[in-house]
């Protein structure tokens, strides 16, 4: 479920779901959103909606919001941050793994149970027995 404030401007809104705000407007009319003005925005047009349960899960079911979650979850695997160098090494590495070809895989766990982690080394080039 998508987290959203307790109050969100109409603009705010439409941003986060990709969708004009006349659509939100839309929306808060036909649906009865409760809305209150921003103060200090004058005409009295500016409004923030409140995010009530009903809201949260009418735009939870709108295609908007179920398309902007596909796209976010297809984009790319969560990364993990640290400042530790043997852990930003064995990230940049796990995503190389996880980059390759479902046959590249294969074809590198197999060499790897052929020749074992000395013989990829050294085939790598990286081995401390430089010929």
């Amino acid at each position: 479920m998508i987290k959203f404030p307790a109050k969100l401007s109409t603009e705010e809104l439409a941003e986060r779901l990709r969708v004009t705000p006349q659509t939100v407007n839309r929306w808060i009319k036909k649906l009865g959103w409760r809305t209150e003005p921003i103060p200090g925005v004058k005409g009295g047009r500016a409004r923030v909606i409140f995010m009530t349960p009903d809201v949260v899960e009418y735009i939870a079911n709108t295609p908007a919001v179920l398309d902007v979650t596909t796209v976010n979850q297809i984009d790319e695997p969560a990364r993990t941050y640290s400042t530790n160098e043997a852990d930003r090494l064995w990230q940049q590495n796990a995503d190389i793994l996880q980059n390759l070809l479902p046959i590249e895989q294969q074809r590198l766990n197999a060499l790897l149970k052929r020749e074992g982690i000395v013989g990829f080394i050294s085939r790598l080039g990286l081995s401390d027995k430089q010929a």
